[in-house]
């Protein structure tokens, strides 16, 4: 595409975005921002029952032209592709410029990667909860505010000054 038809392509999905919606019952609702410009998007994600496969992605933002058409961008690619978890955390910040554009990258490169950024961010998430509940870490914190235990980081934060190993 030359220049022209990409800065219509950005304001098309600016103006009329395909994906900016709450998914009801996400498996994770990822918030992202770019404080140097107030951008903001959050990502959600929908996951196969195999945990594998992105069955839906949406976003829902504020912010500039590029940010928030660059989201509906990607996340168009990565419904109708069907991304798995890993392509999402393999996939090189350079596709953005495939994308939308190699100038608007340069230009606004934060703006032009937010989405992606954050999107990793939700992969790794949902990963990382799956983990947690098949290793049985949810239960185990659980039983611990149950009965009032306390943990790794949570000693120092309710006794500062006291040594947890009682030396």
């Amino acid at each position: 595409m030359d220049k022209q038809e990409l800065l219509e392509q950005l304001v098309e999905h600016f103006r009329h975005p395909r994906h900016r919606h709450a998914i009801a019952d996400a498996d994770v609702a990822m918030p992202g921002g770019n404080p140097g410009c107030g951008d903001i998007v959050t990502i959600y994600l929908k996951v196969d029952d195999a945990g594998q496969v992105v069955a839906e992605a949406s976003f829902e933002g504020e912010g500039c032209t590029i940010s928030q058409a660059a989201a509906d961008i990607l996340l168009e690619l990565v419904n109708e592709e069907r991304w798995t978890l890993e392509r999402i955390l393999a996939t090189d910040y350079h596709l953005m410029a495939e994308l939308i554009g190699e100038e608007a990258v340069k230009l606004r490169p934060r703006c032009a990667t937010l989405a992606l950024g954050t999107l990793k961010a939700a992969a790794t998430k949902y990963l990382r909860d799956r983990l947690r509940r098949d290793a049985g870490l949810e239960q185990v914190e659980e039983e611990n505010q149950r009965f009032g235990i306390v943990t790794g980081e949570a000693v120092e934060q309710r006794s500062p000054g006291v040594d947890p190993r009682g030396a």
